[in-house]
């Protein structure tokens, strides 16, 4: 190793951390001119936001940029390892700065780690303007983010950097850090570092700058391929979260349950798990296709996707992997139906399509005597007050009478409905696929 260099201890992705929107890549619907969170940066007016988007796309960066270009002091908290205790401690603090009318942005990483009680404790300092919050999120804030908090915050989408940004960011790393920039780098295998970063652009400049130093003791440092392999060893690397390889191992996922093959199914997940997906990811997933691919042949399919999603969340990994396993090997176990997601979809487009009829006279409801005169609710008829709770009468427009939309499968509990519905409706609906 060359003695005569000096490696840094703080990390490449920190050293080489943009301080202004000059130097800043990607996300330009947001900071580009004239674009919402440049406009703030430009007129010192900002306001509580949530960033949400994948890892690396530069959340952290523009919560310290707008810090920086506003005159606030800036506070930094990850939701993993913070909670109650030091937030109260930063309000404290930000209830001082108000009254020398000094603004305070709190960052939150992670902030869909906090429970709902954490959260709660920044609403009135957020409500009342002593705390600008900045939350950033790889999760849906609609899921994730208590209605009160996220209607005091505006949402912006953050999007995966593409190819070219993160050439720029590799280009502007050798140029402009110190370190780098004094080494003899002669080749960069680019397009091989943006596949294994997964579009990250921490991991980018993490694996850059260990591929480094890993040639240090070289004449010539060329950073090839076999190189990137050597450096990140580990396969989970290769399971880019935010491309391609992604969608292409949840497709196959999702097919092996939907083909009832519980053992390729279990595989897939193995594959996303080892690769660092987030478990809840999947879990959301599963209800999805708890109800698109099972629906009724299966109705606990929902309910246990359901139970699933909600242990996952409060026992977190590893073993959250066992609860997972348990449901996709009886999701895929189960009999299969897309019968009620085939419904929604055709009624849908008859909505969208067709001119949307009047709610016949006996389906109104008529809570006024005027409403009554009229003949609303006149000609209804109470299933209740018939023999097996059942007559038959029309509940559609009069110009869609006896349209049909579900058809259920003969696969598992289905058929029983199936079954019933043909009888009760003898003569008037068929339940024969067309």
């Amino acid at each position: 190793m060359n003695n005569s260099v000096q490696i840094p201890q703080i990390p490449l992705s920190e050293r080489i951390r943009p301080n202004s929107l000059n130097s800043f890549f990607g996300q330009q619907k947001l900071v580009g001119k004239g674009k919402p969170i440049g406009t703030m940066i430009e007129n010192d007016s900002i306001s509580s936001m949530i960033f949400w988007g994948p890892p690396g796309t530069g959340k952290t960066t523009l919560a310290k940029i707008i810090s920086a270009k506003t005159s606030s002091e800036f506070f930094q908290l990850n939701a993993v390892s913070s909670g109650v205790k030091e937030v109260r401690e930063v309000i404290k603090i930000a209830k001082q700065n108000s009254l020398y009318n000094k603004r305070t942005i709190l960052f939150i990483d992670e902030i869909h780690r906090f429970n709902k009680s954490q959260q709660d404790a920044l609403l009135n300092s957020v409500e009342s303007g002593e705390i600008i919050l900045i939350g950033a999120t790889t999760e849906n804030p609609s899921f994730e983010v208590i209605p009160a908090l996220r209607s005091r915050a505006r949402v912006y989408i953050l999007e995966a950097l593409s190819v070219e940004d993160l050439k720029s960011i590799i280009q502007r790393a050798i140029k402009e850090d110190k370190f780098l920039s004094s080494l003899p780098i002669k080749s960069i295998d680019e397009n091989f570092l943006i596949y294994v970063s997964g579009g990250d652009s921490r991991i980018l400049l993490n694996v850059l700058e260990d591929s480094v130093k890993y040639l240090l003791n070289k004449d010539e440092i060329n950073i090839t391929k076999e190189v990137i392999e050597n450096i990140i060893q580990q396969k989970n690397v290769l399971y880019d979260k935010a491309g391609e390889e992604h969608y292409n191992v949840i497709s196959a996922f999702i097919k092996s349950i939907r083909g009832s093959d519980p053992d390729s199914a279990i595989y897939w997940m193995a594959r996303m798990l080892e690769g660092g997906e987030d478990p809840l990811f999947i879990a959301r997933r599963l209800v999805i296709l708890a109800s698109e691919d099972i629906g009724n042949a299966s109705p606990n399919g929902l309910v246990l996707a359901e139970a699933t999603f909600s242990a996952v969340h409060k026992i977190g990994m590893p073993e959250a992997r066992i609860i997972l396993a348990q449901c996709v090997t009886y999701l895929a176990s189960s009999p299969k139906s897309n019968a009620a997601y085939m419904a929604i979809k055709l009624a849908e487009q008859d909505v969208r399509q067709n001119p949307l009829y009047s709610v016949p006279l006996h389906l109104r409801n008529a809570p006024t005597s005027l409403m009554k005169s009229i003949g609303y609710g006149k000609e209804y008829k109470y299933p209740h007050d018939y023999e097996n709770n059942f007559l038959p009468q029309n509940y559609f427009p009069t110009e869609m009478q006896n349209t049909q939309y579900y058809l259920p499968t003969e696969n598992g509990q289905e058929n029983n409905l199936k079954e019933r519905l043909k009888k009760i409706w003898k003569g008037i609906k068929s339940y024969q696929k067309k």
